[in-house]
């Protein structure tokens, strides 16, 4: 009664057509995702990286730089190492801030900060990071901090 009817080739062309169509949007979306996640991993790195750059600037003896506070000279140094990195410096949000009250600006000229830990925070929308960014990603922000000592490094060692 049944019998094994074998298609020939002729009647299995579109299938293979008909199977991508299905299974390419899907693939698509998984690499635009896995892209986008590691975008954002690099992203994230970057602003850790500026952030621990700015607080070595920041420990660093000072004398003689003139010009502008210890705070807007380490605000002003993390922006241009992320603007070299491609990244809009307006865009980007320093704070210097204490590390046991992260509310509260820490002035790094200030003798009685001496020897007490602050904060580098870096902030950027991730709209900003990714020409990929979904309309609202820049609800979403990415932040990297690092925490050290305020001391007094002499810059030649």
């Amino acid at each position: 009664m049944f019998r094994n009817r074998k298609l020939r080739p002729a009647q299995r062309r579109g299938s293979a057509v008909v199977e991508f169509a299905m299974v390419a949007p899907v693939f698509l979306i998984i690499t635009l995702g896995v892209s986008e996640t590691a975008r954002m991993f690099e992203m994230q790195n970057q602003l850790v990286t500026a952030a621990r750059e700015g607080a070595r600037m920041a420990v660093m003896d000072r004398t003689g730089l003139g010009g502008g506070t210890t705070n807007q000279k380490v605000a002003a140094d993390v922006k241009n190492f992320l603007a070299a990195s491609g990244m809009d410096p307006d865009q980007i949000q320093v704070a210097i801030v204490s590390h046991e009250d992260p509310s509260q600006t820490f002035n790094l000229d200030n003798p009685a900060n001496n020897l007490k830990y602050f904060q580098v925070r870096v902030t950027v929308p991730f709209g900003a990071c990714s020409p990929l960014a979904p309309p609202g990603a820049d609800e979403l922000s990415l932040t990297g901090k690092v925490v050290f000592r305020n001391t007094k490094i002499p810059a030649t060692q």
